[in-house]
């Protein structure tokens, strides 16, 4: 395990030193995602001004700040494990870089995810924080230890919750030959992580909790630190749901990947 563990650390380290090489722009891509991670916030600002709209269904503006603030952290960890996963079909069965991966004597899955990284999304974590931070002002919130470590612990499980939904649908790819696949659509549906769940139809609640659980992304987790204790049984689920993902995703990988043949080209 030592022994992946520095091989997989070499791969991102080797990474960093190309991206480094061109230090004005890599600061550059950081800054322009903070830009266009942080223009989300003005349509919560701009909606929720006090006077066109107070609340969302009993959420307040600095609540659903939180909320979108915290989705924040699981995003820019899966942004930045996840590029590969968002075009697998096309780069590695398609194109038939698979047979590349699987002439190393290491699991395919890391290799995957740690060819390549989206280092800028750093600048979705960098929002994130300053977002919680402001939000935690307004609402008068004072976070103790264990409330940064629910954070913590909470913050990566939304990420392994995202790289787990996307890994599933990258071993679909396995099976159906597709440049494009469904990951696009189902990327979209992350968007409603940001908000608080019960501004939604029902149906959707469900999909957002059971089939496709991004609601423990943002919102469960994030009210534990808002004071809806009826929410609370589930927000502390999250740990388990991510655990279940994962283990769902690398059983789908893995069956997948045996069932895979060259392009023979």
């Amino acid at each position: 395990m030592f022994r992946a563990l520095s091989l997989y650390s070499a791969y991102f380290l080797q990474f960093l030193k190309r991206q480094l090489e061109y230090r004005a722009d890599f600061v550059v891509s950081i800054i322009v995602n903070i830009i266009s991670t942080a223009s989300g916030l003005l349509f919560i600002f701009l909606l929720m001004d006090g006077q066109v709209v107070q609340s969302l269904n009993g959420w307040d503006r600095n609540e659903v700040l939180f909320i979108y603030g915290f989705s924040l952290i699981p995003m820019a960890i899966f942004a930045i494990l996840a590029p590969n996963l968002y075009r697998f079909g096309d780069k590695y069965i398609i194109e038939g870089q698979f047979d590349r991966v699987l002439l190393r004597p290491l699991s395919t899955l890391p290799q995957v995810l740690f060819e390549t990284f989206n280092l800028e999304s750093v600048g979705n974590l960098i929002v994130g924080i300053i977002t919680i931070a402001y939000a935690s002002h307004e609402l008068q919130l004072s976070l103790g230890f264990l409330d940064i470590l629910w954070g913590a612990v909470a913050g990566i499980s939304g990420g392994i919750i995202l790289l787990s939904v996307f890994i599933f649908l990258a071993s679909l790819s396995f099976h159906f030959e597709d440049r494009l696949g469904i990951a696009p659509p189902v990327y979209n549906l992350i968007t409603f992580s940001r908000y608080p769940l019960p501004i939604f139809n029902k149906f959707l609640q469900f999909i957002l909790s059971w089939v496709i659980p991004f609601a423990f992304i943002g919102f469960y987790p994030a009210t534990h630190f808002l004071g809806h204790p009826e929410f609370l049984t589930l927000c502390y689920l999250t740990p388990l749901v991510a655990i279940a993902t994962l283990s769902v995703a690398i059983a789908a990988w893995e069956f997948g990947a045996s069932r895979y043949s060259s392009t023979g080209s």
